[in-house]
């Protein structure tokens, strides 16, 4: 069966005209105008591809915009400059409004049975450096990249390989790439529009003079003491990294490229000049020229806000934080929108499955266990008091938008029982207490749960002083141990972390298309099974093997939609994983839907006041069109 994507009129996300704007209909920018005039830069007619994607605001029930404008954001760790790959959201395939792939960078994209994947780029495209885009790009990172030993040692990204078989990759010409495996890819282009995306091509001319196989021996010796890198590798993989967004040299297809080198506090992003959207007005996306990003103590981003000191901000506020941005709104002029939360859990607790203790261990690999301290958390209470009763009380589970969810799974071991959990825990042989009536184990030591958290979210220990007294109805005592997040994670992945809280699975929001490789045992990055993920991760080479009956299965069941052909077969694999991870409990989720404020400054336009905030999908503000905000003054 050919599945056929192509841009094309009707699409909620963009229309492509019947014929190419004419150099005449294209408005240059006044950004970027005494360049052209100085012949630095080419006019916009020459530097847009051929048949650039054309965007039909009116489709969308949003103004058309003026370029223009700086844009202050803020984030909390310098190396979240990042988030502008993110909110830029420029990929080969991305989601629109409705959650469906359309091309995006792509022209056009032929799908034969999820196994023969034929992209087509747009004519004329170039990388923000004005150097042409084409299949050249894909080749160079494909033969030159990832499978070059010295650049990447464990060889191509672990979702090009279906049964550990990698495809074959041609380029027929210079606007066209065959990926084509022998079974299914299922997953090939969900990947490619996460928020986080693989980036399957590279600037080949701009980093062919950091290849030895392509670069003169004392050119690239000049590079590399100019850098003081004792290896060409390194200076490569250090060079390229696209999605970190730290190198202003390094050319760029985002609407924004980095103008700020060596930037500790404050980075600046101005508009790419060779961007391939417009609106139907011939107007160049971005609408926004620069982006401003400054890095504040995380405590300071409320405050900040509510002062009026961004445009536009979501990251690094919480719920907690709304009355004081409602409050701020007059005198800030801004206007706090509070979005629905794509995650499948705000909050929720991991028994590490891997701990290293392993008596411990034996106890939390009981489903029992984590069944009655579920049923032992009074979620109404902490709903009242932090979300003042808007967020949805529940086990972690997918959220209704997803064809998957089901009441009865959010619902599962979350009815606040306290006798039950003790008759639970009674019937595990858990009887014994010491002298202060926490349960002991087996071994005499008593029921002391260590729950550590980042330190970052102030309605974790909020909920966690509540989950305090509701254990210590059932005789076990939650001890909480706030870290720093690189810490937290660094001891959950080794083991040495008994218990520890994080929100639920990202994607909340599944569909059959949706690869379920992160609800199977095979990410270190759920909490609950960090040692089972690196097995899968490494290919063995760390970690372990699951060996508890329900994660065999669940494991069983990805690698079956992996070779599934039809949607709903995949469909009905899904609705298993989610069934086992509700019976099983493999995390405990206290809430879910609650909202997440957004500040949006009454002189930006086009961003939409009810949405979903959510990584994937959906890239938090990037599948909302950041490129198609603007600012009236």
């Amino acid at each position: 069966m050919l599945k056929r994507y192509l841009i094309a009129a009707g699409l909620a996300l963009a229309t492509l005209s019947a014929a190419p704007l004419s150099a005449q209909e294209l408005q240059e920018s006044a950004f970027w105008q005494s360049e052209v005039d100085t012949g630095n830069l080419p006019p916009v007619a020459e530097r847009m591809p051929s048949a650039p994607l054309l965007v039909d605001l009116s489709l969308k029930g949003r103004e058309f915009g003026q370029q223009g404008g700086t844009l202050r954001t803020m984030v909390t760790r310098a190396k979240d400059v990042r988030q502008m790959v993110v909110y830029g959201y420029a990929r080969l395939v991305g989601y629109n409004e409705r959650y469906e792939l359309v091309p995006d960078i792509l022209q056009s994209l032929d799908n034969v049975d999820d196994r023969k994947f034929t992209m087509r780029l747009r004519p004329g495209h170039r990388w923000s450096d004005g150097a042409p885009f084409t299949s050249e790009d894909f080749r160079y990172w494909w033969e030159d990249v990832a499978n070059n030993e010295l650049l990447s040692p464990s060889g191509p990204i672990d979702f090009l390989r279906v049964d550990g078989k990698l495809p074959t990759v041609t380029f027929p010409d210079e606007t066209t790439i065959i990926y084509e495996w022998e079974k299914p890819n299922p997953q090939f282009l969900q990947m490619l529009a996460e928020a986080r995306p693989p980036f399957i091509y590279r600037p080949s001319h701009f980093l062919k003079k950091l290849h030895a196989k392509y670069a003169d021996e004392e050119g690239l010796s000049e590079l590399l003491y100019e850098a003081r890198v004792r290896s060409w590798p390194a200076l490569h993989n250090r060079s390229d990294n696209m999605y970190k967004f730290d190198n202003p040299d390094l050319p760029t297809l985002q609407p924004w490229m980095l103008a700020t080198k060596d930037g500790k506090s404050r980075f600046l992003f101005v508009r790419n000049p060779y961007y391939h959207r417009a609106d139907t007005n011939g107007v160049q996306l971005p609408y926004i020229d620069v982006v401003e990003m400054q890095v504040v103590a995380p405590g300071l981003v409320a405050a900040k806000a509510n002062a009026g000191e961004v445009d536009l901000q979501a990251r690094g506020l919480d719920f907690k934080d709304t009355a004081i941005l409602k409050k701020g709104e007059a005198g800030g002029n801004y206007t706090t929108y509070l979005w629905g939360n794509g995650t499948a859990s705000q909050i929720a607790i991991y028994l590490n499955l891997n701990y290293n203790d392993d008596g411990w261990r034996e106890i939390m690999r009981d489903a029992r266990l984590r069944r009655a301290l579920s049923l032992a958390i009074n979620r109404k209470i902490i709903n009242k008091s932090l979300y003042f009763g808007l967020a949805k009380e529940g086990a972690m589970t997918v959220l209704p938008l997803s064809p998957f969810y089901k009441e009865e799974n959010r619902r599962a071991w979350a009815d606040y029982d306290p006798a039950r959990a003790n008759a639970i825990l009674d019937e595990m042989g858990l009887t014994d207490r010491d002298k202060d009536g926490f349960r002991v184990l087996p071994d005499g030591r008593p029921m002391w749960i260590v729950v550590e958290t980042a330190g970052e979210r102030q309605e974790v220990e909020n909920a966690l002083q509540i989950v305090i007294d509701n254990w210590k109805d059932i005789g076990i005592k939650l001890i909480m141990r706030p870290l720093e997040r690189d810490i937290l994670r660094n001891r959950v992945y080794s083991g040495e972390s008994m218990a520890s809280v994080w929100f639920g699975w990202d994607n909340g929001l599944p569909q059959t298309y949706t690869s379920p490789a992160y609800v199977a045992p095979r990410q270190q990055e759920f909490f609950a099974w960090p040692k089972w993920g690196q097995y899968h991760q490494t290919n063995g080479d760390a970690g372990e093997p699951p060996d508890l009956p329900a994660a065999i299965r669940l494991d069983e069941l990805a690698d079956a939609w992996n070779r599934a052909y039809s949607a709903v077969e995949r469909g009905q694999i899904w609705q298993e994983m989610v069934d086992i991870h509700a019976d099983q409990v493999f995390a405990i989720g206290l809430l879910n839907q609650a909202p997440q404020p957004v500040v949006v400054s009454n002189r930006v336009r086009n961003v939409p006041e009810k949405a979903i905030w959510a990584w994937s999908p959906g890239a938090h503000f990037g599948m909302h069109r950041p490129d198609e905000f603007f600012m009236t003054d």
